[in-house]
């Protein structure tokens, strides 16, 4: 049970209040499901061009006492007096920010951190001298109040709308820990446009990813990082748009995630969301032709059916996952193989969706190869290890200059 001190009044950390325009009431305890990265439980993501509806908060408004705002829905403005260094999260896009802006190692819980750590960290491996360890941290998949109070976060980098759909959460106890610990700041349900439940549906707004890492770096008074990263990928996108062939001479692609060969995640690859940010600028060919909705379990009948030139597997970087294994179950089975991406040799690792800034950069330059090795150079079979070590000439974004912005060199 919380002590008296720990749950009494408001807590030392008077530095993050929420404004006027925050009204975290009226929030609806419910249930409705949703979604990880992990290969059993996948979601989807949006992006670049991310055409997330709500607008950035710009530069943070300083009040006169050296304190200052930042803005985001669902929770509105909210007033800092120092920035945070201590950053609670719950889904990986938001930890992915939080290491954009050097503060990896101030992340205090996210879900599954020992699975993401090891993912991640197949990408770190080629960011030269930078370095991340998210393994034993809480899991905050399903948060437990008492525990937030003990992990005494800086800010919470969660959307309290999604978290309220736990049972577990009320009104009331995300309004305690906003007030007695630290502020929410935090948007999630614009990974797939999901409904807003009671009232946090009035005016909530969706943003892309890199839309809400302009937010978060505002609220990090991060603005220098941010803009320095996001030169970076409108370079590569600037790059990705010149190259693109025709959509009529574009291949067809489904992305699919299993824990088990024998139950098929399908996922798809423009829908609007931040989990097709490193999809959706590629403009590939639907498969299932919009047969298939996301999230739905498949099988190699459903597969043959739709055909693929290439097949986009998720989690298939992390360390657990054995790729040859994945591709030979398709080459065994006797419909599997007749796929033609299988026939090709086009069965590709795939990363998170729920990704963060700069896995975002790699995903980006990893897909384009992937689908379209002519024009963006090709993809080296993956099995195993950390990502590929690309050609310098071959090379989409610079790792040196992302590596740089991270260790605080903008």
């Amino acid at each position: 049970m919380l002590n008296d001190e720990t749950s009494g009044a408001s807590t030392r950390r008077a530095f993050a209040k929420y404004g006027g325009a925050v009204a975290l009431g009226g929030l609806l305890a419910g249930c409705t499901g949703g979604e990880s990265d992990s290969p059993a439980d996948d979601a989807e993501d949006s992006g670049p061009s991310d055409d997330g509806s709500g607008g950035s908060s710009g530069e943070p408004d300083e009040t006169g006492d050296g304190s200052y705002t930042a803005s985001i829905s669902p929770t509105g403005e909210v007033t800092f007096e120092s920035p945070p260094e201590t950053v609670f999260t719950r889904l990986t896009h938001h930890a992915g920010m939080a290491f954009a802006l050097g503060k990896g190692e101030g992340v205090t819980a996210l879900h599954a951190p020992d699975y993401y750590d090891g993912l991640w960290n197949q990408f770190v491996e080629r960011l030269p001298g930078v370095s991340l360890d998210w393994s034993g941290l809480y899991s905050s998949w399903q948060p437990d109040k008492e525990k937030l109070y003990e992990l005494d976060s800086d800010v919470h980098l969660a959307d309290p709308a999604w978290i309220t759909r736990q049972d577990a959460w009320s009104r009331d106890d995300i309004d305690e820990i906003g007030e007695r610990v630290s502020p929410w700041f935090g948007n999630s349900l614009s990974d797939r446009h999901q409904e807003p439940t009671g009232e946090w549906a009035d005016g909530y707004q969706y943003y892309g990813l890199w839309e809400q890492f302009e937010i978060v770096a505002d609220a990090f008074r991060e603005r220098e990082r941010y803009e320095a990263l996001a030169t970076v990928r409108e370079d590569l996108l600037a790059t990705i748009d010149e190259r693109l062939p025709p959509e009529s001479e574009r291949p067809t692609a489904i992305m699919v995630a299993a824990a088990d060969i024998e139950q098929i995640y399908a996922y798809t690859l423009s829908n609007p969301g931040f989990l097709t940010s490193h999809t959706r600028p590629l403009g590939p060919r639907d498969a299932f032709e919009g047969s298939v909705d996301s999230g739905t379990v498949v099988d190699f009948e459903t597969i043959l059916e739709a055909d693929p030139d290439v097949i986009l597997y998720l989690g298939g970087f992390e360390p657990g996952t054995d790729m040859a294994g994945r591709r030979a179950a398709f080459e065994e089975d006797p419909v599997g193989s007749e796929v033609t991406a299988v026939k090709n040799d086009r069965v590709h690792p795939q990363g998170a969706r729920y990704q963060g800034p700069i896995l975002n950069l790699f995903q980006l330059e990893m897909t384009a190869k992937q689908l379209y090795p002519e024009e963006f150079g090709a993809w080296p079979r993956y099995e195993e290890g950390p990502y590929p070590a690309i050609p310098d000439d071959e090379q989409l974004f610079d790792r040196e200059r992302v590596a740089d912005v991270i260790n605080g060199d903008p």
